[in-house]
């Protein structure tokens, strides 16, 4: 019996192998004229690359179908009309922008939804659709180092690799700490690196899919006397962020909680076509990142920019 691999990899050659042959037949029917000059050649293709486009997209619309369905069974070809404007959310959606085509008003109403389901008020968020979990960690634990210019960051063992990776770009220590065999980050060993390093705040990234218990790390920071200026934690919640909130006697994601952030991806539990995510944090804590933009006329709060034009309506 083949493994998922291998039937992947011969529907991915067939695909070449029939996408190159139909490259063949396009080319005979193509008139190629090369323009020079002293710095470029421009080359032209005059043919039914349309229709070579088609047929290749069709074709290979083919085999992703044999291996793939649609998620949820959600007809994105609705959603096609959209994508023939250049939308950019460049700039805080709440704010606007100087750029008209935008799609912001969809933007915060695509947060709204989040922040209700994280149990924060209106008037005490802020958030953006981010690129994905990687701009959404980006930002949330920026937000805390911003917060804590001189915070260790403690992560478990299993945290994605990325987090690590962020910890180096920023230039943080960073503190690996161990894992229970559920995944969980082990409260007892974060409790010693906290009291070993108690002179210094704490950035603690949790991972909602661990999952590590949000309870128990602040019963844990309490214990070893950090008070709630005294730290910040960050819960990537990239594949259970969404669904725990509707999970009878799960973990609790809640800003009623002493958590500064939370971020999700689009592209794992959702399954979207395109990736991106959602990053809602604390009001209080994002004018520490923000400055005026004349540019745009708006205030430049996030760390990517302009890209989610598209990406609230795939949410």
């Amino acid at each position: 019996m083949e493994s998922v691999e291998g039937n992947n990899m011969a529907g991915t050659v067939a695909f070449i192998r029939d996408a190159n042959k139909l490259s063949r037949e396009e080319e005979r029917h193509e008139n190629v004229d090369e323009n020079n000059n002293d710095r470029f050649a421009i080359t032209q293709c005059i043919g039914e690359t349309d229709t070579h486009l088609g047929a290749l997209i069709t074709r290979y619309a083919q085999t992703l179908t044999n291996y793939s369905l649609r998620n949820l069974d959600f007809n994105y070809e609705e959603l096609a009309p959209l994508l023939q404007f250049h939308l950019n959310n460049a700039g805080d959606p709440f704010l606007g922008s100087s750029f008209s085509l935008n799609s912001m008003k969809f933007e915060v109403s695509v947060l709204g939804w989040f922040a209700k389901l994280w149990e924060i008020e209106k008037n005490e968020y802020w958030g953006y659709v981010t690129t994905g979990r990687t701009e959404g960690n980006l930002h949330g634990i920026l937000v805390g180092r911003e917060q804590l210019p001189d915070g260790i960051l403690y992560t478990s063992e299993d945290s994605h690799y990325l987090i690590f990776k962020i910890a180096r770009m920023y230039r943080m220590q960073c503190v690996k700490v161990a894992s229970l065999i559920s995944g969980e980050i082990d409260c007892a060993q974060l409790e010693t690196s906290l009291l070993a390093n108690k002179d210094k705040p704490a950035i603690i990234n949790l991972n909602i899919g661990g999952i590590d218990d949000i309870d128990l790390v602040i019963k844990t920071l309490d214990k070893c006397g950090f008070t709630n200026d005294q730290f910040y934690i960050h819960c990537d919640g990239a594949l259970c962020g969404i669904m725990l909130p509707f999970m009878k006697q799960a973990l609790r994601i809640s800003f009623k909680k002493p958590i500064g952030s939370v971020t999700i991806s689009g592209h794992k539990f959702l399954g979207c076509p395109l990736p991106c995510g959602v990053l809602i944090t604390r009001l209080k804590y994002i004018n520490a990142l923000s400055r005026d933009v004349d540019y745009i006329a708006s205030r430049d709060k996030e760390t990517g920019n302009g890209g989610k034009g598209f990406t609230w309506f795939i949410l």
